[in-house]
């Protein structure tokens, strides 16, 4: 029987996030890659959102947060590396 090996972390929001940014757009990349395969030229993105009828608005609301969790991902990596969070403390009144 074979055993899974773990490294004893739990999987954090963090890099979950991470993770479905990553696969978000490299099927971006592939989907484009492959129309111009086929098509010879890139699909045009509004006709086809337009083309989803009431799904577009939701398709819409799920890149924004997806744009939104990528900035915010990078915002709390460069506060982390710039050493501002440790020195940053509340101030208790």
């Amino acid at each position: 029987m074979e055993q899974e090996e773990t490294n004893g972390k739990p999987m954090t929001m963090s890099t979950f996030l991470w993770y479905a940014i990553f696969v978000w757009f490299a099927s971006s990349l592939f989907s484009q890659s492959l129309y111009m395969a086929f098509n010879g030229e890139p699909y045009d993105a509004i006709s086809l959102l337009k083309g989803l009828g009431p799904l577009y608005y939701l398709v819409v609301v799920v890149e924004l947060a997806v744009w939104i969790s990528l900035f915010s991902l990078l915002v709390k990596k460069a506060v982390q590396k710039s050493g501002l969070a440790t020195t940053l403390h509340p101030v208790v009144a």
